[in-house]
């Protein structure tokens, strides 16, 4: 649940960030928006707030030209490495990062700022917040690819069937290795690297990953 001062935060971020994004940008995060208070409320309802704030702000570099991201690095002092720089698609969650700080800086909070930091590639020891906003960008009801309309039916799929609320910790951990699976098969395919932190972020759930509320 979130109170009425939130709500209209929430609804005064929805404008402040139209300038940052196109409209077909604006509908997809409006859409992460909506998947992530669906979550939230599953898996983080005192959480969902925060969560619904870093859907709000998660790609607001993303349609900035890849050299300007690497401007904003340098600039601010973000590292990367020069394998990095051939997954450029990575970048918008570290810079986004930097214009929250400077112009949403009252959402400049490690609650928001984490998830959004790893909504791309994943990471190992993944918190839940992070897991949520990792799956909500995946699996949000605008996105028409088939791994993400495969993923979205898995997950909603065994959410119907889950009984308890450790059959939804467990599907929560089942559905974020299959859309690591998904994401480093299909670069695989296409020829294309695979950041490291995708590739750990993987085998830590595979092997020691339970989700824990």
């Amino acid at each position: 649940m979130i109170t009425k001062t939130q709500e209209q935060a929430l609804t005064e971020l929805r404008i402040r960030i139209r300038s940052y994004m196109s409209e077909k940008r604006l509908s997809h995060t409006l859409a992460v928006e909506r998947e992530i208070a669906s979550l939230s409320g599953i898996y983080a309802p005192e959480d969902e707030f925060s969560l619904r704030v870093a859907a709000l702000l998660h790609d607001i570099t993303k349609e900035m030209p890849f050299l300007r991201q690497l401007q904003l690095c340098e600039e601010f002092g973000i590292k990367y490495t020069e394998d990095e720089t051939f997954t450029p698609k990575i970048f918008h969650a570290r810079t986004a990062e930097v214009l929250i700080h400077r112009d949403f800086s009252e959402y400049a909070i490690e609650e928001i700022l984490s998830p959004i930091r790893w909504h791309t590639t994943g990471r190992e020891k993944m918190t839940t917040c992070e897991i949520l906003l990792f799956l909500a960008d995946y699996i949000e009801d605008t996105r028409t690819f088939p791994s993400c309309v495969e993923l979205r039916q898995f997950f909603y799929d065994g959410l119907a069937a889950a009984k308890d609320l450790d059959d939804k910790l467990k599907l929560l951990r089942d559905t974020i290795i299959l859309s690591f699976d998904m994401t480093i098969n299909e670069l695989v395919s296409e020829k294309k690297p695979i950041h490291a932190d995708t590739v750990k972020a993987r085998n830590y759930f595979v092997l020691h990953g339970e989700v824990k509320k």
